[in-house]
């Protein structure tokens, strides 16, 4: 079995690709900020019913500095990269999350590279494919990238667009024997480990909670956490791989409101405050001159995406789970660890 690093140990694609690895009987190693979270790292992963014993290892590495890489990443085979900066409000300066995401990106490949690692998969996101373009009625593919010059194009779109580009260039010119791959996951749910989750489960927990007076006209790709971080190890080891980017969905994409009629359906008297009218774009306009987070939802507003997984179902054989499943399995947890008011 080899030894792999994941870096962003504690957050939530890295903690469940980190459960997969070891159940898989690999040894992992793992990237924090600060070497105190790795008390809440081993209790996510017991959450998710792994026993690493001394399979697991922590290191602390910053995306934004260079010090801790080389030691990370010595004698690893593979890396996954999943460390990337995803705040729930919008930036001052949009180059606090683009310098980290590219630079970041960067200075692993760099430090994978000088230590012989064999490929490294890069956690993108369909923000890196389906941005900054007219309408279209065809789901968007891999083969299509994000204009960072587009309308309405957020600071946190931009950053996964400029990272995975900086990174594929990177492996083109100077990446030497390094592989790359890519995955490039939707709005990403199902069950959380702990308090450190995307910000798609903001969306369930907001509806779960009441905390919306109504669902605003906004749609989302839907995929489960298990799944994207299966994506990953198959894309870690599959020899057709190399050089690839994946999207990871589960389905065609849903509205708010027909996210908030899965919880009703699946989660009962619990769902008993999720909201199911929708609001008009006006009032959601209003909303947005008090609340940052609503603010940064303004440019999405009644607009309709779709975006098609056949690459990795037919490449590596990947058979998501439900998009009802995995609301449902973010809901139970929330509820499970005491997350909702």
């Amino acid at each position: 079995m080899s030894t792999i690093l994941v870096t962003g140990g504690s957050g939530f694609i890295g903690s469940h690709s980190i459960v997969q690895l070891l159940a898989a009987g690999h040894r992992v190693r793992a990237t924090v900020r600060s070497l105190n979270r790795e008390g809440d790292v081993r209790a996510m992963l017991k959450e998710g019913g792994a026993e690493p014993g001394d399979r697991l290892s922590f290191i602390a590495a910053d995306l934004e500095k260079d010090a801790g890489w080389p030691e990370a990443v010595a004698g690893c085979e593979y890396v996954l990269h999943v460390a990337s900066p995803f705040p729930q409000n919008m930036p001052k300066h949009e180059d606090e999350l683009i310098v980290p995401a590219r630079e970041g990106a960067l200075r692993v490949l760099r430090a994978s590279r000088d230590a012989q690692v064999k490929r490294v998969v890069l956690t993108s996101s369909f923000a890196a494919i389906g941005y900054g373009h007219p309408p279209q009625s065809a789901p968007f593919d891999e083969t299509s990238w994000t204009d960072p010059m587009g309308d309405g194009v957020t600071p946190y779109v931009k950053s996964k667009t400029l990272a995975e580009r900086a990174a594929w260039d990177f492996i083109a010119r100077e990446g030497g024997g390094l592989e790359l791959s890519v995955v490039n996951p939707v709005g990403v749910f199902g069950p959380v480990l702990g308090p450190d989750y995307s910000t798609s489960i903001l969306i369930v927990q907001r509806l779960m909670d009441g905390a919306m007076p109504g669902c605003p006209q906004l749609n989302f790709g839907v995929v489960d956490v298990r799944d994207v971080a299966d994506l990953h190890i198959r894309a870690m080891t599959h020899p057709a791989a190399r050089g690839e980017r994946f999207l990871a969905v589960a389905g065609d994409f849903l509205s708010m409101v027909d996210i908030a009629k899965v919880l009703k359906a699946r989660m009962g008297a619990r769902a008993r405050r999720v909201p199911t009218r929708q609001l008009p774009n006006w009032l959601v306009r209003i909303a947005a001159m008090r609340d940052p987070a609503v603010k940064q939802i303004l440019p999405e507003l009644g607009k309709a995406r779709n975006a098609t997984s056949e690459k990795a179902r037919r490449m590596l054989g990947w058979a998501p789970r439900s998009r009802e499943e995995s609301i449902a399995a973010a809901a139970e947890s929330l509820v499970r660890l005491g997350l909702l008011k």
